[in-house]
């Protein structure tokens, strides 16, 4: 089964700030190494207690809109119970209940099925942790 399953991690570097990091590319380089044209599922994975993978349009205002709204929902305040790390680090903790930690996508002659303006994106909003992995998995 060795080659139904095939695993990556990419290391990105997301920055001090609230940011949405478009991974569409990465995941197609992957897919073209890892799939060889099948069928299967893309599974993007990201590890950590204070990021999610959303699938958004980028580059139009939509990533900045989604922060805005995160933002709001979110506020980096006080408010929270979880109190170490930066101030409002608490929210970060909560952000995954929100945007999930994970997607899977379906691949289809080994290319990802995205909609005409989706984008697979990592979105951090913790300003305290700027080295992020995500981990690629296609099964085929």
């Amino acid at each position: 089964m060795s080659d139904a399953f095939t695993s990556r991690v990419l290391n990105i570097t997301s920055g001090s700030g609230e940011t949405v990091v478009d991974l569409t590319r990465e995941c197609e380089a992957f897919l073209r190494e890892a799939a060889g044209g099948r069928d299967g599922l893309l599974n993007v994975f990201v590890p950590h207690a204070t990021a999610g993978v959303a699938l958004i349009e980028t580059g139009s205002g939509s990533d900045a809109d989604l922060l805005a709204a995160l933002h709001g929902l979110l506020p980096a305040d006080d408010r929270w119970q979880h109190r170490h790390g930066s101030p409002g680090h608490g929210r970060d903790h909560v952000l995954p209940a929100i945007v999930p930690p994970h997607a899977t996508l379906p691949v289809l002659g080994g290319r990802l099925e995205l909609g005409t303006w989706q984008s697979v994106c990592l979105v951090d909003t913790n300003r305290d942790n700027p080295d992020r992995r995500v981990r690629l998995s296609f099964l085929g």
